[in-house]
C-alpha cells in the first residue's frame, strides 16, 4: 500500500469526541502501532497488528470528564494480533510505557491484547462479553484497509 498514514483518518473515526480526545486516541493508536515489538518473541510468523478497537464509554458516546472532581472515563483499547505469541507483554512493554509517560497524567489507558484466534474462539462460543464490545466498538486501525506507518512519520515532529 502506497498511502501514507494520516492521523486525520483515526481522528475522523472518533469525530463525536472533542478535539483533544480525538488527538489523544490517535496518539495512542500511533504509539501502539509504532512501538509494537514482535521481535521480542520467537514465533512461526512475523508479528502483525490486525486491528485496534476503541471500546467502552468513548465508543458508546457515554464518556464523562469532571474537572472539579478529576474523574474521567478511561480509554479502553483492544488490539488484535495475528498470533497468540504476540500477546506477550514483552511485545507491548515499550508501547505501554510510552503511553503511560505521555498521557498518564491526563487520562487512564487500558490496553487489552487478543490474538485473532481468541476472537474466532469467542465467535464460535458466542462469547457475548467479547462480541458485544467488538460490535459496539470503533475500529481505529484495520490492517486490511489502513495505511502502514512510515519509518519517520511527518506528524511526529508536530505532536
Amino acid at each position: 500500500m502506497n498511502d501514507v498514514y494520516a492521523r486525520e483518518v483515526v481522528m475522523a473515526r472518533v469525530g463525536h469526541l472533542i478535539r483533544r480526545k480525538q488527538r489523544e486516541i490517535e496518539r495512542i493508536t500511533r504509539m501502539l502501532r509504532g512501538l509494537f515489538e514482535p521481535s521480542q518473541i520467537l514465533a512461526p510468523e512475523p508479528g502483525r497488528i490486525k486491528r485496534i478497537i476503541l471500546i467502552g464509554p468513548y465508543a458508546r458516546r457515554s464518556w464523562y470528564e469532571d474537572r472539579r472532581t478529576i474523574e474521567f472515563s478511561d480509554y479502553e483499547i483492544w488490539v488484535v494480533v495475528n498470533h497468540p505469541l504476540f500477546t506477550d507483554e514483552r511485545c507491548w512493554h515499550r508501547a505501554r510505557a510510552s503511553i503511560d509517560r505521555e498521557l498518564g497524567n491526563r487520562c487512564a489507558v487500558d490496553v487489552e491484547i487478543y490474538a485473532k484466534s481468541d476472537i474466532r474462539a469467542a465467535k464460535a462460543e458466542r462469547d457475548t462479553f467479547i462480541l458485544d464490545r467488538i460490535e459496539a466498538g470503533i475500529t481505529l486501525y484495520d490492517a486490511s484497509r489502513d495505511a502502514e506507518l512510515i519509518a519517520r512519520d511527518p506528524w511526529e515532529a508536530r505532536s
